[in-house]
């Protein structure tokens, strides 16, 4: 499905050289820094990490899913991540073998979205800027902290990147099988995150684009909704059986966007709470459910009303800084500080944005649609939202080709580029 048909030996090399290099050097650096990258207590789950931890281990002892509620059954996040980590506990052990086995697979997972991200990068543009974008990658340390750290982010980058890959060749070769792999894709994704559900909408815009006749655009849009809802299926019910409700993915959906109305963690406006009587300084932010909603749809009522430009900004411009302007970095390593990695990904996003600009000018639009389309959804689905680093983090890869591409076009000023078959396809206006 993703061939390196064309491609010269001299690439191939340098490509699976990297992606050993990724391989290696991540499983050493998960196997000496261990559990330095556990974010929270072990002993007083205080931090998400260590929860998926303590809810695996309960799920293979109990047969229960909790999460903030000890031991009784919770619908508070999506079961991907307990699932996959307590099957590494099921087979390596449930104290420190099976949270390593979990990060090595992580490294797997990191090396293989390395060839993702090339195969992207040369379907879009060219096989220099997809290898250009496997060695940032390679290179980028964000990436070998995601690999030890026991969160989703790692495994939720790679079906990313998949679901951007299998649109690519849905939309090209018009084949029902890889509308249905997407479908797939996208329910996996879904129970690590489900924001990730609405994805496939996309299609219509790349449908609208190639002029597919609107009996096609029903067929393969109504097949995907039924191979996403028969595999999302086991978890309705499951809540149905346990809470008597049909809850479609967590009940805690009202927490992430009451967050998001907080201004670099400082409370309402002044005023706020004389409007709103019902509300105090001490508790406003905390709750998950439908009176976190209210609440952050009262902030944000006053906010816009108050503080307009301000608000504005925030749930503009301040979302894409706060998602992309702040490595996902949270335990650094030797030999670069997070204070250098700050510099570094400042740099990087700069010449991301430039790329993204640059493309825009130099290749045809239909050509970058896929690319822009994907980073375009997974940033708007966070304006609502809480977002920082971590949700911005898996988004990266595909900011990455942008500046290869840039890089690219600056070093075909002075190396020549090789042509291989993928580039007679002319990504490019001139």
């Amino acid at each position: 499905m993703f061939s390196l048909s064309g491609m010269n030996w001299k690439d191939r090399r340098l490509l699976f050289g990297l992606i050993a290099f990724v391989a290696i050097l991540s499983s050493i650096i998960v196997l000496v820094y261990n559990d330095y990258f556990l974010l929270g207590d072990p002993i007083k789950p205080n931090n998400d990490d260590v929860k998926y931890i303590k809810s695996s281990r309960l799920l293979l002892n109990e047969g229960v899913l909790a999460y903030n509620t000890k031991d009784q059954p919770s619908a508070f996040i999506m079961p991907g991540m307990p699932f996959l980590l307590a099957g590494f506990m099921a087979i390596f052990g449930q104290d420190q073998g099976g949270v390593i086995a979990f990060r090595l697979f992580q490294c797997l997972e990191q090396a293989f979205s390395v060839y993702l991200i090339f195969w992207i990068g040369r379907r879009i543009f060219n096989t220099r800027v997809g290898l250009i974008a496997a060695g940032i990658s390679a290179l980028y340390l964000p990436d070998y902290f995601s690999s030890g750290v026991i969160l989703s982010e790692t495994t939720f980058r790679m079906l990313l990147l998949l679901m951007v890959c299998v649109t690519i060749l849905a939309v090209e070769k018009d084949r029902t099988s890889l509308y249905i792999w997407l479908a797939v894709l996208t329910a996996a994704a879904a129970y690590f995150k489900p924001h990730a559900s609405l994805y496939p909408a996309v299609l219509l815009v790349l449908w609208w684009r190639d002029k597919l006749p609107w009996r096609l655009m029903l067929k393969y849009m109504s097949l995907m909704i039924l191979v996403y809802a028969a595999l999302l299926t086991p978890w309705w019910i499951r809540n149905w059986i346990t809470f008597h409700e049909f809850i479609l993915f967590t009940n805690s959906g009202g927490s992430p966007f009451l967050l998001g109305t907080r201004i670099r963690g400082q409370l309402p406006p002044p005023g706020f709470f004389e409007a709103y009587p019902q509300y105090d300084p001490e508790t406003i932010f905390q709750g998950a459910d439908s009176s976190a909603v209210q609440k952050g749809m009262d902030i944000i009522a006053y906010g816009f009303k108050h503080e307009p430009l301000k608000y504005l900004y925030w749930f503009t411009i301040g979302r894409w800084v706060e998602l992309y302007f702040h490595p996902f970095y949270s335990r650094p390593f030797w030999p670069v500080s997070r204070p250098v990695m700050n510099v570094i990904q400042i740099g990087l996003m700069i010449v991301n944005m430039i790329g993204i600009v640059w493309a825009l000018l130099k290749c045809r639009f239909s050509r970058l649609l896929p690319l822009l389309l994907a980073l375009g959804y997974f940033t708007v689905i966070y304006l609502p939202f809480v977002a920082f680093n971590r949700y911005g983090y898996p988004n990266m890869a595909l900011l990455i080709l942008f500046g290869s591409f840039l890089i690219e076009r600056l070093l075909s000023r002075f190396l020549p580029r090789r042509p291989d078959i993928n580039d007679l396809r002319g990504p490019y206006l001139s």
